[in-house]
């Protein structure tokens, strides 16, 4: 009798597995949204450091013409020295004075949106209201995001 009271071997329980798998899964499910929203501050992060360098590359462009460092035939009429498109920027403009045919080149291509996805980008110009959802399509004076929905911080993404 007395060898069936001894223990048989030492070793966790099927209880003692059960509850450590349990504590397991809470703590995995409260882990999950902390990496959600890492994963969309990254995009976020991403999408800003992305328009950031197309607004610098018009900027540049809008300098390069301004300073006549830009072949005239480059330039459309009414644009107020700004790019016709993002094409231009990565395709590059000739420049003036310069028989070689070099082109300055202010983007290597034109970035994708983190937040769809997708190379597709909204433009304002010039002449466009600030507030303006069509582009007049004169010139690029400014890029936004076409993505729906608001960022972490409560702004719209087109409003960046």
């Amino acid at each position: 009798m007395r060898k069936w009271l001894k223990r048989s071997s030492p070793g966790y329980t099927f209880i003692e597995l059960l509850v450590a798998t349990a504590v397991m899964m809470i703590l995995a499910s409260a882990a999950l949204p902390i990496a959600r929203v890492s994963i969309r501050r990254q995009r976020e992060s991403e999408l800003r450091f992305n328009l950031r360098q197309m607004r610098a590359a018009i900027d540049s462009f809008k300098d390069w013409a301004d300073s006549g460092r830009i072949a005239s035939t480059e330039l459309r009429l009414g644009s107020e020295n700004y790019p016709a498109s993002l094409d231009v920027l990565v395709e590059g403009v000739l420049l003036a004075n310069d028989s070689s045919g070099r082109k300055k080149k202010f983007l290597r291509r034109v970035p994708i949106d983190p937040v769809t996805g997708k190379t597709d980008w909204g433009f304002r110009g010039y002449t466009d209201p600030p507030d303006s959802a069509v582009w007049g399509g004169q010139s690029v004076y400014d890029v936004y995001s076409k993505a729906d929905g608001r960022g972490l911080n409560g702004t719209k993404y087109r409003e960046w």
